[in-house]
């Protein structure tokens, strides 16, 4: 068996990694079987109760693992048709009364919606027009480092957009569970700041820890001290996984993205992630391959290389979501295991004249995991301008589509040539149905994977160690 077939079209091709003559044989899978298993009905009961064995919050505590639920808009679910409303009538009331949106976040409250803005957007979304945007406003994203070029060289954006326009808004979505996190909270009190001081209408939303009351987080209880509109960071959902929630979501509604659409993709990947026969669960089929590949042939470094501008920041948001939940030093019994494949981000073609020298000729350890689009709305053909010469015109007349493709399947059959291992998505188009689809297997496909290893993938404590060593670095500071 080469490929799994998604009910909807969507593939993933294995022909380069499984199968005879190949890093995996069928044997390895057959003998693994037991395992895959186990980990399968471990996580079924996780589906269903929320709990999986090992996993306690950065304090110790137990706490539930409810991304399985994201896809379904049902009452009582994270994503309830109350919250779907409430999204949806931001997108309504941003949509021609603001001028520019300004997202802090940082990790998992930037990362899955960079995917959405870029997949829908492009990059050149602000330099549309107002009428070409359909009304929606133009997108900045400003919380993910402390780089101060970086936000002095948007305010200076956004004031130059202010002296153009009389009644020019800006409206900062502050995305933080704590309200504390250090590059959101700082880049948005600097662009307060700065708005104040230009005379510019700045609106805030913020994207929160649900709590009320005593148990209010910071910026909870800064919002309702500000009448600012609420949305939430939900419990029982890591960042890397929030795409799915109201924290990716609510850059879709804010550009017009089909949030919905994205919705019914990950439900049709989770769908398929309920059947214990591996040959139809291509979620569980990847992380079997993946783990393999590391656990028994050295293989632990894993190239994530989508065939497409717009889908770098798919292969930026994997790297959180493969890193932070599988990157672990002790298993769940505390033992030390140092687990873990590093993600590596890659773009074709453009990284076939960068890095394809390495994963050609370099060391036999990485995966290389490509992503292909099928059908592109938007395609171009290469016009015959210079036929004369024989190496233009052998492209000449030829769809971009086509050649990305070529391209592709060229980098794979040199790989397989000399024994390094590849697999491949391949998107019948690229649209928020087929993005949701395979991002949420991803998602199922590294919570698998935590079960083999033996890891709890849904916890971060080597991100806690750097966070105390800065705290205190901080308060030195202030010190003086």
């Amino acid at each position: 068996m080469s490929q799994i077939t998604y009910d909807s079209g969507l593939v993933f091709d294995m022909t380069n990694l499984y199968g005879p003559d190949k890093l995996i044989s069928e044997g390895d899978v057959r003998a693994f079987k037991d395992t895959y298993e186990k980990a399968h009905d471990t996580l079924q009961e996780m589906r269903v109760r929320g709990i999986v064995a090992g996993h306690l919050s950065k304090d110790g505590e137990p706490e539930k693992v409810l991304f399985p639920q994201l896809p379904y808009i049902v009452e009582g679910n994270i994503n309830s048709p109350e919250r779907m409303v409430a999204l949806e009538e931001l997108g309504r009331k941003v949509r021609n009364s603001v001028d520019a949106v300004v997202f802090f976040g940082i990790g998992g409250s930037y990362l899955g919606g960079k995917v959405l803005f870029d997949v829908h957007c492009g990059p050149y979304w602000n330099m549309k027009t107002t009428e070409e945007r359909k009304g929606y406003p133009q997108v900045y994203f400003a919380g993910n480092n402390v780089d101060p070029h970086s936000l002095s060289s948007l305010i200076s954006v956004l004031r130059a957009g202010g002296a153009q326009k009389a009644d020019y808004t800006v409206m900062a979505i502050v995305i933080s569970k704590s309200g504390s996190t250090i590059e959101p909270m700082s880049g948005y009190m600097i662009l307060q700041q700065a708005m104040n001081d230009a005379a510019i209408t700045l609106k805030t939303v913020a994207v929160t820890d649900p709590h009320e009351g005593p148990k209010a987080t910071l910026l909870h209880d800064l919002a309702e001290k500000s009448g600012w509109p609420i949305f939430y960071v939900p419990d029982g959902i890591g960042g890397r996984f929030s795409v799915f929630s109201e924290v990716g979501l609510i850059v879709g509604v804010v550009t017009g993205f089909d949030i919905r659409a994205f919705l019914n993709g990950a439900r049709e990947a989770d769908q398929m992630a309920k059947n214990r026969e591996i040959t139809k669960n291509p979620a569980m089929m990847n992380s079997v391959l993946k783990y393999l590949a590391g656990a028994k042939y050295g293989h632990d470094l894993e190239v994530l290389m989508p065939y497409a501008d717009c889908l770098k920041s798919l292969s930026e948001w994997y790297i959180q979501l493969l890193a932070e939940s599988l990157g672990k030093r002790l298993d769940k019994q505390g033992n030390v295991i140092n687990y873990g494949r590093t993600p590596i981000v890659a773009v074709g073609t453009t990284d076939m004249h960068a890095q394809t020298q390495e994963h050609q000729e370099g060391p036999h350890d990485k995966v290389v995991q490509f992503v292909s689009i099928k059908t592109w709305k938007d395609d171009l053909i290469v016009p015959h301008l210079y036929d004369e010469y024989d190496r233009l015109s052998a492209f000449s007349g030829l769809p971009l589509s086509s050649i990305l493709e070529a391209a592709r399947s060229a980098n794979a059959e040199a790989l397989i040539g000399d024994d390094r291992p590849s697999a491949t998505f391949v998107l019948p188009e690229l649209n928020a149905f087929y993005l949701g689809e395979l991002m949420f297997t991803l998602c199922w496909s590294i919570a698998y994977e935590g079960e083999f290893a033996n890891v709890d993938a849904f916890n971060q404590p080597g991100v806690e160690v750097y966070k105390r060593f800065l705290g205190g670095r901080l308060k030195k500071l202030q010190e003086g």
